[in-house]
């Protein structure tokens, strides 16, 4: 079976992922359809779905790499290159948008050295402009992970983000 080349940084598997992951190859042996769950289950173990990744499942299934990689990049959910540990998302629905999300989006990729789509080096931070995310009463927001931060001003950003950073370091 061909594989696909990657010029993304080397993969590296730890001892816990790669036991983690074969005991959900082995659940879904005789799922029917298994891909989009072993695809699921594989980013939540590895935090993106790098090619070896994709190759793996291919492999169990019987697969192409073709129809595996295909499905990766047809859903958004689904990335290809490692994310950070805070994931920073901006809405930029419409009342965020009119209320100041532009500024607050330039403002943390002047902060986090990033343009939207972009991960940090030390995969602390990535940050990303999403769609409307449903807090249009608390526009402008952002998210970090799961926490929602509202009716935002510029000036209130160096705290959202310092309390990340040191967060990082005491549990990164």
């Amino acid at each position: 079976m061909n594989k696909l080349k990657t010029t993304q940084d080397a993969f590296v598997e730890t001892e816990e992922q790669r036991q983690a992951f074969d005991k959900v190859l082995d659940s879904l042996k005789k799922t029917p359809g298994p891909l989009m769950g072993a695809l699921q289950q594989a980013q939540d173990i590895y935090g993106y779905l790098p090619i070896e990744v994709q190759n793996r499942i291919a492999e169990y299934f019987g697969i192409p790499l073709a129809d595996v990689y295909g499905v990766v990049t047809f859903y958004s959910q689904f990335n290809l290159t490692p994310k950070g540990k805070y994931k920073v998302g901006v809405c930029m629905g419409t009342a965020c948008y009119v209320l100041s999300a532009g500024p607050i989006l330039e403002r943390l990729k002047t902060m986090l050295g990033l343009q939207a789509g972009g991960t940090d080096a030390e995969k602390l931070f990535t940050l990303e402009a999403t769609r409307c995310i449903g807090c249009c009463g608390l526009a402008p927001v952002i998210t970090v992970n799961e926490d929602v931060y509202g009716k935002l001003k510029i000036d209130d950003l160096d705290g959202i983000i310092n309390k990340y950073r040191g967060m990082g370091k005491d549990n990164g």
